[in-house]
């Protein structure tokens, strides 16, 4: 795995310094197209072209529902999740249920956290165009649109964007909003058009932390009001 993920970062490398040498000597029409050849276009990958659409409150979550929820508690966040999902932070796995289930129907919560100034210090060349933090860095990724690309910093944006976002089911029926609350902000993806549900969720709380929380839903019972109640239990952990 690990030389894959080598050879991955070898070839976006290769890519990114191709798509420097035409966004200096090229306009942007070139660009865009020059993107297009190489990862494909809204056609092969339609999120590309969609931006958060909608503003979302985080609701105060009800009681009801919380009672369902079961605390889990990792090395760097803690988080309640629904009964019937494998919880899972990187590489710690905490499953609801003993019993292990194919990986194909499986409903599990994936959660990842990472400090202030995360993006930064893996991406330093973004601070050239005013992305100063993690909030900046994430809302940037969030509304790159390939059809919008200018110059070598959207082209960034919009190829990490199609490394970054995980299986959210059929594209075409992902919707894209930007929520905020109880100390935290962010941006989620999510599908309920398919059989399966897919929430992708990337957010900043007030201390700058970032996280991720991914959830896929194979018996489609969450709704975006639980998942938000979901992330509004989101805690680090030292």
């Amino acid at each position: 795995m690990r030389r894959n993920i080598t050879r991955a970062i070898s070839s976006f490398a290769i890519f990114i310094a191709a798509i420097l040498f035409v966004a200096i000597f090229g306009g942007p029409n070139i660009l865009k197209g020059y993107i297009k050849a190489g990862i494909g276009g809204c056609d092969k990958i339609p999120i590309l072209c969609k931006s958060p659409v909608q503003e979302i409150t985080i609701p105060k979550i009800e009681r009801e529902f919380a009672d369902t929820l079961i605390p889990y508690k990792f090395s760097r966040l803690s988080l309640s999740a629904p009964k019937g999902f494998s919880v899972i932070q990187e590489l710690e796995k905490k499953p609801y249920y003993k019993k292990r289930m194919s990986s194909h129907k499986e409903s599990f919560i994936y959660t990842f956290r990472q400090g202030p100034g995360y993006f930064i210090k893996l991406f330093p060349q973004v601070k050239n165009a005013g992305v100063s933090d993690n909030y900046a860095f994430i809302k940037r990724l969030n509304s790159s649109d390939i059809n919008k690309v200018k110059n070598i910093i959207d082209a960034f944006f919009v190829i990490l964007k199609s490394i970054f976002t995980p299986d959210i089911g059929d594209q075409n029926k992902v919707v894209m909003a930007y929520f905020s609350g109880g100390g935290k902000r962010g941006f989620i993806s999510y599908n309920l058009f398919d059989k399966e549900y897919y929430f992708d969720c990337n957010l900043v709380d007030d201390n700058g932390d970032f996280f991720k929380v991914y959830i896929k839903d194979a018996e489609g019972a969450l709704g975006l009001k639980e998942v938000l109640a979901i992330i509004s239990t989101l805690r680090r952990q030292e």
